[in-house]
């Protein structure tokens, strides 16, 4: 199994936005997402793209409309993400080199980018465009070269993550209405359940009430934020062992997004992007 960074250390990177933010510390880096050699993030509704040494970084969409949850490919040459031009959020695909987004999709619900398939051919995302209620989403793909969107065999599902071999779906089922409310422990708590895709069984990750998100499948283990010890933290659920332990244990600031790439887990805490 690959070695993660993120379990080994926290490497704060400052990031040169602008001549003016490089005085001081830009504490509004959200949704980050990493290659083998950088970072795409979320800044002040555009995405922005940097190395993973640190460094300036470089504008990589401009439309007076908001991008944000961008994905890379596997292979690192693509961004996918979620652009809300013309007041609707849709799929759009970038070069990381730079270039014009291309559209994937057309409805007019919302559609979010969660990630792509492991073979780098499709990208998967979350929408309610054929939900009986509203905003309950089920899980999606579309391929990168444009075409028609296929559904998932999974009831409904608002976060997910592939399997290496594609086989499996590491998945969120329902949404949390007010995703904010810290330390929340009603009836809307986020488990994490572990699809198989030939007959749409499930296995459910151990939890007690806890709200858990972000699975990111990286080997034969998922990765997932959870506040189920305090402050959320970043945990591993052993597939084979079917054991939750504590990878990363948080400072006291929740971690609030994390992704995972080739070799390492890249997550948000309080602004920042910590490696």
């Amino acid at each position: 199994m690959r070695r993660l960074l993120a379990v080994v250390s926290l490497a704060l990177f400052a990031f040169s936005l602008t001549s003016a933010a490089q005085s001081t510390s830009a504490l509004l880096l959200r949704f980050p997402t990493v290659s083998k050699t950088q970072i795409v993030f979320n800044y002040a509704g555009d995405l922005w793209i940097v190395s993973r040494d640190g460094g300036d970084a470089r504008r990589l969409t401009s439309d007076p409309g908001e991008e944000t949850n961008p994905s890379f490919s596997p292979d690192g040459t693509m961004v996918a993400f979620t652009g809300e031009y013309d007041g609707n959020k849709d799929v759009y695909v970038v070069p990381s080199a730079g270039g014009v987004p291309r559209r994937l999709t057309y409805h007019p619900a919302d559609d979010v980018v969660l990630g792509w398939t492991p073979d780098g051919k499709k990208i998967l995302y979350a929408s309610w465009g054929n939900s009986f209620r509203h905003f309950e989403f089920q899980l999606y793909t579309v391929p990168e070269e444009g075409g028609f969107p296929t559904q998932l065999p999974i009831p409904i599902g608002i976060e997910a993550s592939f399997s290496r071999d594609g086989s499996h779906l590491a998945y969120v089922p329902h949404e949390q209405w007010q995703e904010a409310w810290k330390r929340y422990h009603g009836g809307q708590t986020t488990p994490i359940w572990i699809a198989d895709l030939k007959d749409s069984s499930i296995t459910k990750v151990p939890r007690e009430n806890s709200n858990d998100h972000y699975a990111m499948w990286v080997g034969d283990t998922v990765y997932f934020l959870s506040d189920r010890n305090g402050p959320v933290s970043l945990f591993a659920y052993d597939t084979k062992s079917k054991q939750v332990t504590e990878a990363l244990h948080s400072d006291g600031l929740d971690f609030k997004t994390a992704s995972a790439g080739p070799d390492a887990i890249v997550i948000e805490q309080f602004g920042a992007i910590k490696l």
